[in-house]
């Protein structure tokens, strides 16, 4: 059994609150700039101070409508700046804030509100207002819905002109560390939701001690645009370590308007999922192939992969340096232009980050974090640092955890970011935490003799062919969603003669490929799916793939699927993860036509 510790620097304070966070950040900085909000084609800046005070006016207002200590808090709004606001506002008011997501069918909003007994909630707007409606016969509980298109927040600070500092300070003096601050609702990648509790404690050692171990990245003075939905885990911390540490934040909802907006807001840091930094890299490859700068693109990405990894060697050629220089001047300079011209780090979590993509970042001058966590360790648990960066792991455990491998390979961990349980759930906690405090993740993993883990994949995942081999799907699928005509790949075989996969296209980067090739760029995905030339190259993604395994656990066959796995279809999870035995069960009768 592998173990990997390490030592809290801020062990935990049963007093301080999520709150106790944003008064200390108020008082030592009152004027530093902690948020910016949309201004035409600018970014207007809101002081701490200022945010302290918004936070305030919102939480006497929800102490005046009846919300207090104990109460639970729906919201469902996509990334904005009133999601943080109402967030610090509900915990100033005692409250529990209960994240839904955006995309969440009325049946799903239904479970969430019954089952967590949710009285007041925030809707974004008139779609998700609609969507409460259709639930409302169902409930369980009355339900009051504030929403923020019709500027139900400032009726709320208008109502809580009457309640008085003292009683909104007695009301929250109630909370301790080990109090609930948020009920998160994993994205049901296994089929099941389940409601994650967190503690403020959770959020306040998790926040303190990341800071403390990535201040270049994540301190004062910092910033990021947040583009990844709040009601996510790793968002929502990054949301409370920003409070935390003086980071100036931005939201953009928008992905359409995602370019513009790093271009005026300059973050110093971006927050993304792996799927973000593949399309970036495969736009900018087919705009070069469209304006006949293919070849010089390909050769740039070529040379920063090569330039990255001779970083970890030591042993830059003096050619390799000049080429790099060129192409820094000729392609890089304009990449890290579209990212705003600032940013050094990004940090990508949530799925695995392809090894070459990795390197390519690095190369242009963007060095790609990765990290591990997952809802129920309040977001990351290790990560890569800057100067002890190891491009195919997720990095070191950070400080107040500890990770280790059991005989099996399962990942389990244990430390002041461990959940408290499930909410409601005495039976699924038993199965995940057992009694001296470890946490099963269900992944299975690695570390290497620095301490450095790696994942293998998904516990529940693995298939295990009829001739016995055990196939980790994630080493042949990583690497083939990357190609720019791929939007997903699901790799099948459980209990079958060979590998087989089912993948879908990239129905927006399928024209731009289609032209750059010669072919219609009008083809649709139907067309496209059986199009010779389209299969040819995904076979050469398929191979590659292969390349990386042994024969017994390669691709030996692939469909394209006509259309797309979709989160509404009850495919995706809203952070664009497969839900594997959802897609397994629907697309069931073409699985069993790839072995008949």
């Amino acid at each position: 059994m592998l173990v990997s510790t390490a030592e809290p620097i801020f062990p935990t304070d049963p007093s301080l609150t999520t709150v106790d966070l944003l008064k200390n950040r108020a008082k030592a900085t009152p004027q530093l700039p902690l948020f910016a909000v949309p201004k035409g084609t600018a970014w207007q800046d809101m002081t701490a101070e200022d945010f302290k005070a918004k936070v305030v006016a919102l939480a006497k207002g929800l102490h005046a409508a009846g919300i207090g200590y104990g109460d639970r808090v729906g919201i469902i709004s996509k990334v904005r700046f009133e999601w943080t606001l109402i967030d610090f506002a509900v915990w100033w008011s005692g409250a529990i804030l209960v994240p839904l997501y955006e995309t969440n069918s009325p049946a799903q909003i239904l479970g969430i509100l019954n089952q967590t007994e949710i009285t007041h909630i925030f809707a974004e707007n008139s779609s998700q207002w609609a969507k409460l409606d259709e639930v409302s016969a169902d409930l369980e509980a009355d339900l009051r819905i504030w929403r923020l298109d019709t500027d139900d927040l400032s009726k709320l600070v208008e109502l809580g002109k009457k309640v008085s500092e003292n009683d909104l300070e007695a009301e929250h003096a109630k909370v301790q560390g080990s109090d609930l601050a948020t009920i998160i609702f994993t994205s049901g990648s296994t089929g099941v939701q389940r409601g994650v509790e967190l503690t403020h404690s959770n959020l306040v050692d998790t926040s303190r001690n990341a800071a403390a171990a990535m201040p270049e990245i994540v301190g004062e003075g910092s910033s990021t645009l947040l583009f990844v939905t709040l009601a996510h885990v790793f968002a929502r911390f990054i949301s409370v370590v920003a409070v935390h540490s003086g980071i100036r934040v931005g939201h953009q909802p928008d992905t359409t308007k995602l370019l513009l907006s790093l271009e005026t807001f300059r973050p110093s840091f971006i927050l993304a999922v792996p799927r973000v930094f593949e399309k970036v890299f495969n736009s900018a490859a087919s705009r070069a192939e469209s304006s006949g700068r293919g070849s010089i693109f390909q050769a740039a990405a070529k040379t920063a992969i090569q330039y990255s990894k001779s970083l970890d060697s030591g042993n830059a050629s003096l050619i390799l340096k000049a080429k790099h220089g060129l192409f820094d001047k000729l392609v890089y300079s304009k990449l890290r232009k579209l990212l705003g011209n600032r940013a050094q780090y990004a940090i990508s979590g949530s799925a695995p980050l392809g090894k070459d993509l990795a390197h390519f970042y690095r190369g242009m001058g963007v060095q790609i974090l990765e990290g591990y966590g997952l809802t129920e360790t309040t977001a990351p648990i290790t990560v890569n640092r800057t100067g002890h960066l190891k491009i195919g792991t997720v990095g070191t455990v950070l400080p107040g955890n500890a990770i280790r491998i059991d005989a099996d390979g399962e990942i389990k961990i244990k430390g002041q970011s461990v959940m408290r349980g499930y909410f409601n759930n005495t039976d699924a906690t038993k199965q995940v935490l057992d009694e001296d405090g470890w946490f099963s993740t269900g992944d299975y993993g690695s570390i290497d003799a620095d301490g450095y883990l790696s994942i293998v994949g998904r516990k529940k995942d693995l298939i295990i062919t009829a001739g016995g081999k055990n196939v980790a799907p994630a080493i042949l699928e990583d690497p083939i969603r990357a190609h720019p005509l791929v939007s997903q790949i699901v790799v099948v075989g459980d209990n079958r003669p060979f590998v087989a996969a089912m993948i879908t296209l990239d129905a927006e980067m399928l024209p731009a490929w289609l032209e750059n090739s010669g072919l219609d760029p009008k083809m649709g995905v139907l067309e496209a799916k059986d199009n010779p030339a389209v299969l040819a190259v995904l076979q050469e993604a398929v191979d590659a793939a292969n390349s990386n395994v042994s024969q017994a656990e390669s691709i030996r066959k692939f469909v394209v699927l006509p259309g797309d796995f979709t989160v509404e279809a009850g495919h995706l999870t809203p952070k664009l993860s497969i839900k594997r035995q959802a897609i397994l069960q629907d697309w069931s009768k073409t699985i069993e036509a790839i072995y008949s």
